[in-house]
């Protein structure tokens, strides 16, 4: 693991970013600092295409309120009247919550010394929010001293993040109603980039289309091929000659 304190720093104010668009606890003040993280990185972004996102989602907030930014949240994550996107590893893992990913969340969680807050955070520890801020405080927490953490922080992105986070952002892209977050997910396409340089962790290969179950016994399957394959050859010979199986 490299050890360059100032590009660490760097990078936990990008999961700090990301996590607040995520996570929100009814604090005004957590609003502000969205706004003052985005200013930030406005000065030293990326790449031009981060430059450009950057502006327009600034373009877009209100520097005295969260409305226009909580509206959009609302219509991606929990309007019934439009596709919602699912934000658990697990989802996108397993097409179900609190999955085989919650599992592996709470085991990386079991050796650090942070907890969930359960009064302030009710999403599972799996969620996008969640796992971006538990990065962002990791990587403080290295820059302070606990080297320690290098390794789950490496785990938790090679094996959890990296694992959905490029689904989850083409579906937030592509939302009908996505504005203020197709931008966001234009910045958060580059930094992945560039944890996954950083970090040495290839981009996972493409998933197939998971099949519906149709809930068959493994005999009642192979009873339906079987006509099938019957169906498929014509009418029956006649048996007279006795040329035909029984």
């Amino acid at each position: 693991m490299k050890n360059n304190m100032e590009l660490n720093k760097a990078r936990a104010i990008y999961y700090n970013l990301f996590a607040n668009f995520f996570v929100f606890l009814g604090d005004n003040s957590q609003y502000f600092n969205l706004l003052n993280l985005l200013e930030t990185i406005k000065k030293a972004p990326l790449d031009d295409d981060s430059l450009k996102a950057v502006s327009n989602i600034l373009s877009k907030l209100d520097l005295t309120s969260n409305q226009a930014l909580m509206h959009e949240y609302d219509e991606l994550f929990h309007n019934p009247q439009t596709k919602n996107i699912r934000t658990t590893a697990s989802f996108y893992d397993e097409q179900v919550e609190s999955g085989k990913k919650r599992v592996q969340m709470l085991e990386f969680i079991a050796k650090t010394a942070l907890r969930r807050d359960e009064k302030k955070y009710h999403e599972y520890e799996d969620s996008i929010g969640f796992i971006l801020g538990f990065m962002a405080e990791l990587i403080e927490l290295s820059n302070n001293g606990q080297k320690e953490y290098d390794n789950t922080i490496h785990c938790i992105f090679a094996q959890i993040l990296n694992e959905f986070i490029d689904e989850f952002a083409k579906s937030v892209y592509e939302h009908e109603k996505a504005d203020i977050y197709k931008n966001l997910m234009v910045i958060l396409h580059s930094f992945i980039e560039f944890e996954r340089l950083y970090l040495e962790v290839s981009k996972p290969k493409p998933k197939e289309d998971l099949k519906p179950k149709d809930n068959l016994s493994d005999e009642e399957r192979a009873r339906r091929e079987r006509n099938k394959a019957l169906k498929a050859l014509g009418p029956k010979q006649s048996c007279s000659d006795g040329s035909c199986g029984v």
